[in-house]
């Protein structure tokens, strides 16, 4: 068989790796801000990038966190991106400088774009990034093919599946 579904070339994280490859992303990150290595404060891009800017201001100390809600994505279809929620213009300031802006995936680097262009100072972190989307982000973790799919353990149930030889 060489064809293959779009679920079958998939990366499973479970929640013990966006863990550890959050922490990762964290200690990457530490020392790095523009104040004295420090941050003035985290946003993360909802919903994806919440659990990871979660572990990443809680190994970095950061106290000062607010969201960015970008929509892109209409079930598994990517559209143009737009801005649902924005973060709190006094704490991102006229560019977003010293601000760590997290999310869970740059796949096409569409949202990061956008985003980019509202806080062209901030910097941009994902745990995860494709070829396509690399350009946009200052900081990673791991880069996956772009034609694989990344299931999130947020986006998973656990099922029963049949064995691939049968019933027996």
């Amino acid at each position: 068989m060489t064809d293959r579904l779009p679920h079958e070339k998939g990366f499973h994280v479970s929640w013990d790796q966006i863990h550890r490859d959050s922490r990762a992303l964290a200690w990457r990150l530490d020392g790095q801000g523009p104040d004295a290595g420090q941050w003035r404060g985290l946003v993360a891009i909802t919903r994806g990038g919440m659990a990871p800017a979660m572990i990443v201001a809680r190994e970095l100390d950061i106290r000062t966190v607010d969201t960015i809600s970008v929509k892109s994505y209409h079930h598994q279809a990517q559209g143009e991106a737009q801005v649902l929620k924005a973060p709190n213009a006094e704490m991102m300031g006229p560019d977003g400088e010293g601000i760590l802006v997290v999310d869970d995936l740059v796949d096409s680097g569409k949202t990061l774009e956008l985003v980019r262009q509202m806080y062209p100072k901030a910097h941009f972190a994902t745990v995860y990034a494709k070829p396509k989307g690399r350009a946009q982000v200052d900081t990673f973790i791991t880069e996956v093919s772009q034609d694989t799919w990344i299931f999130f353990p947020w986006d998973m149930a656990l099922q029963y599946v049949e064995p691939y030889r049968g019933k027996d």
